[in-house]
């Protein structure tokens, strides 16, 4: 048989026929290796790398803080900058449960507050045994600071997940008019 050069159909199709048994591309996408480091250009200086793990470990601490009488839920995010530094936030529940603020709202307005930007990553953890991917508002915030965002959390089996969130939140909103004074 002919060999089939690249970038040709012919040439996909074999290579999909000989990667019988191996991972999808999307699916590989999707595979976390925990040991990997979450670093940050910005700039012209570098932070200090931490792992998935690490990171994580932080957002368990912030839910250990969380106030959650009502769902019994509690969430914990941590936030990372590129100064190595981080900013813990748990879910604040109220009797109007409109009113709640979720742990991840609360890390980045935590920081913002502060003057604090340069972004790279936030952990999301909640119990053990449930997953907890930020929700659709807290997808949209953090957009508004950090659209280039890596979000860590962990499914249901307490694997790491990690997505850049522009695949979380693919088409944004975006105030089309007017400056964003403030915006760093």
């Amino acid at each position: 048989m002919r060999r089939a050069r690249r970038g040709t159909a012919r040439a996909d199709a074999a290579g999909r026929a000989g990667d019988a048994g191996r991972t999808s591309g999307s699916a590989a996408r999707r595979r976390v290796h925990r040991r990997r480091p979450l670093r940050a250009c910005g700039a012209g200086r570098r932070g200090p790398a931490m792992t998935m793990r690490e990171l994580m470990a932080e957002a368990i601490r912030a839910r250990d803080r969380a106030y959650a009488p009502y769902s019994r839920f509690p969430v914990g995010a941590a936030l990372l900058l590129e100064d190595g530094s981080i900013f813990h936030g748990s879910n604040v529940e109220n009797a109007s449960y409109g009113l709640t603020a979720c742990a991840e709202r609360t890390a980045m307005w935590k920081a913002v507050s502060e003057g604090r930007f340069g972004f790279v990553a936030i952990a999301i953890t909640a119990r053990d045994g449930e997953g907890a991917p930020p929700c659709g508002a807290c997808r949209q915030v953090l957009h508004e600071f950090a659209p280039h965002l890596r979000v860590v959390w962990r499914d249901a089996r307490g694997r790491l997940l990690e997505r850049p969130l522009h695949e979380l939140l693919p088409n944004a909103f975006r105030f089309a008019g007017g400056n964003r004074r403030g915006r760093r």
